[in-house]
Order: C-alpha cells, then structure tokens, then sequence
C-alpha cells in the first residue's frame, strides 16, 4: 500500500455561500472553472469537477437556476430538502437520499429548498458529460447500509446508473466495517471517522490516494470517487 494519502480538511477553508446556504468549496477542477476555481480547493478526478458542503439555513433555498451539459448529484445527510424544477417536481430528499440529474443538452431548471425550520446539510457533487447533447434525465438512491452502492458511473450496459468512466459509491458503515477500492480515487468523509491507508480520517476530510482500505471507527457516510482514465 503506498504511504501517499493527501488530506484536505473543510474546516480549514474559508466558509462562503449564496441565497440561503452556507457552504465550504473542496473541489472546484479547472476544467469547469477556469481561473475562477477556488484557490483552496482541490481539483477533481476524471470528470468530477465540483464538491460542495453546504448547510441551508431555515427555510433557505437555492432559488430556480438553469443548468446544461453537467450531472449534478446531491447527498442528503441532515434535515430534508423538498426538490423543485423541470425533472420531478416534487421530490423530496431526506435521511441518506441521493439525487443525481443530468441536464445534458436540453438541460434543466431546479430550486432545493429547506422546508423545515432548522437548518439541514447537503453535498453536491457535479460531473462533466463524456458526451454532449445527451437528453436531461433525472434518477434517485437510498444507499444500502454495510456496503458501497454505485449512484453514478459505469458500462453502458445497465441502466441503474447514468453510465460514465467516472464512477461515484456511497457507503455507510458501522464501526469495524471495512472497503477496499482499486486504483486512484477521491472520497470525503462527511460523518464519523475511521482509518484510511493507516491514517486517521475524520469528518470533513477530503482525501487522496491510489487503492484504499478503510475502516470505519464509528459510523460513516463516506462518498468515494473513482475513474476508469486515471
């Protein structure tokens, strides 16, 4: 096991936002941003250019906003959010839900809104599309406890998941439950801590390497990104 696992800590960088939340910027890749990607953050890895970890404030909102030729994916991990816009209005998102939609060339129109009076958490990813014009489309998961569930990325054979060479898993774990995945990837920890490649990983940490074994210490919701390319 290489001994290169780099880490990049949340609470580290500085606390910005936009309408109703509050977020920290861990990725912003330069193929999407140009030279407006965020100096702190990170880049990304295959087509995973963005992670944000925001909190809405009550009642808070996005506001409706377009999007086009980008998969946006958002993890729901405190409170709930009730989904508005042009793929399944009316959707809502709550304990570990995971909304991912993809405007591709037709693109869409979506406002998450905080409907509760405290203040609730999300992540959201984006991906770039490895093809343009592709139909907007929209796909929802509850990821399975003890394991890694696939909720983006792969062949073009299924159907379960928008198909591409950059693959996102969910996995939530109970202390002393491990996963094992090959090759480079990104993941984030956003509740509990555990071990990663020998060293201590905690909420908030976004960290790197090539092959992973994790251990969970406690119990964790642990986004990992990976790419075929790379």
């Amino acid at each position: 096991m290489n001994n290169t696992l780099q880490i990049l800590h949340r609470d580290d960088l500085p606390l910005g936002g936009f309408a109703g939340l509050k977020e920290h910027l861990l990725v912003t890749d330069k193929k999407a941003w140009g030279p407006h990607a965020d100096p702190h953050a990170w880049q990304g890895l295959g087509n995973f250019v963005y992670l944000a970890d925001a909190k809405f404030m009550p009642k808070g909102e996005t506001r409706m906003h377009p999007h086009h030729e980008i998969d946006v994916i958002s993890f729901m991990l405190e409170g709930r959010v009730a989904h508005e816009g042009s793929l399944e209005h009316g959707e809502m998102l709550s304990g570990y839900d995971v909304q991912v939609q993809r405007a591709g060339g037709e693109g869409f129109k979506h406002n998450e809104v905080n409907p509760d009076d405290e203040w609730n958490r999300m992540i959201q990813l984006w991906v770039l599309p490895e093809k343009l014009g592709e139909p907007a489309g929209y796909k929802k998961y509850q990821p399975e406890a003890g394991k890694l569930t696939r909720i983006y990325g792969g062949n073009k054979n299924q159907t379960n998941t928008f198909a591409a060479q950059t693959e996102i898993n969910v996995a939530l774990l109970e202390k002393g439950q491990s996963i094992s995945v090959e090759g480079k990837f990104k993941a984030y920890i956003t509740q509990g801590s555990g071990i990663a490649n020998t060293q201590e990983i905690n909420a908030g940490d976004l960290f790197t390497d090539t092959d992973l074994h994790f251990v969970a210490n406690e119990n964790v919701h642990l986004i990992i990104v990976s790419s075929l390319n790379h």
